[in-house]
């Protein structure tokens, strides 16, 4: 189990990975995708066409050729629901087990897909919005948290951050060395996970800070930098480019 930082330790650590060597596991995922798009000019980007495909398509893509995934649920905002049904059946997406509605915010969203899992030891939680996900960072992302009880993709910073006043006043300017931008895919312990989205005080823009605000040590691998999140009409050009690359 993901263990909080007064139990944690390095026999701890070696019985997880002894035990999940021996012991098969199961792993679910949930497709996060029930934004409203607002910085996208009007565009939903969860089917914006790259290359002649929904955005979304490329996205599921690489789960269901996975291995070690079992089981996956798409979510979508209501309006998109059908569109998204249409598409799971177009594309044979057999692991897609459903196609629900998101709520109002990213972790009410999550949380639906959770309940909406059938059984399952293990919970990938991946960004809709981030097609250019690979199966190698799939499969590394599980192999971590089997062996740490945790993962979460995540890429060095390259820019000097600064953190700043309300006034925009530079306040403090944090080593780089040690700062680095979290991404998804991010897995967890099924029940953990769905625990800890029961027990939050209030909504985090991740799941990993939802359980690190619940005092859980988290582990992070390294991502890639093409892993990048749709946000913005800009985004586009570079998705296309990186997308074409990884099919040569």
């Amino acid at each position: 189990m993901l263990t909080q930082p007064e139990n944690k330790s390095n026999q701890c650590e070696q019985d997880l990975a002894i035990n999940n060597e021996s012991v098969p596991s199961t792993v679910g995922a949930v497709i996060v995708a029930g934004g409203q798009s607002t910085r996208m000019s009007g565009q939903d980007k969860i089917f914006i066409d790259l290359s002649g495909k929904p955005l979304i398509s490329y996205t599921i893509l690489p789960f269901q050729k996975s291995h070690e995934i079992k089981e996956i649920v798409l979510i979508l905002p209501l309006q998109s629901v059908a569109k998204g049904e249409e598409l799971v059946s177009q594309h044979k997406f057999d692991k897609v087990s459903g196609v629900y509605a998101g709520g109002n915010t990213r972790q009410e969203s999550v949380r639906i897909g959770l309940k909406s899992l059938n059984s399952c030891d293990w919970v990938l939680i991946h960004d809709g919005a981030r097609p250019c996900v690979n199966r190698s960072l799939i499969s590394e992302g599980i192999k971590t948290a089997k062996l740490k009880g945790s993962a979460v993709a995540s890429v060095p910073v390259t820019d000097t951050i600064k953190v700043i006043s309300e006034d925009r006043i530079i306040q403090e300017t944090p080593p780089r060395d040690r700062l680095w931008a979290s991404q998804t895919p991010q897995i967890f312990e099924y029940l953990t996970l769905m625990d800890a989205h029961d027990r939050a005080p209030c909504s985090f823009t991740d799941d990993s800070s939802l359980l690190e605000h619940l005092g859980y040590n988290i582990t992070v691998f390294e991502g890639s930098y093409s892993n990048i999140k749709v946000t913005t009409p800009v985004d586009i050009p570079i998705v296309e480019s990186i997308l074409k690359s990884q099919d040569e």
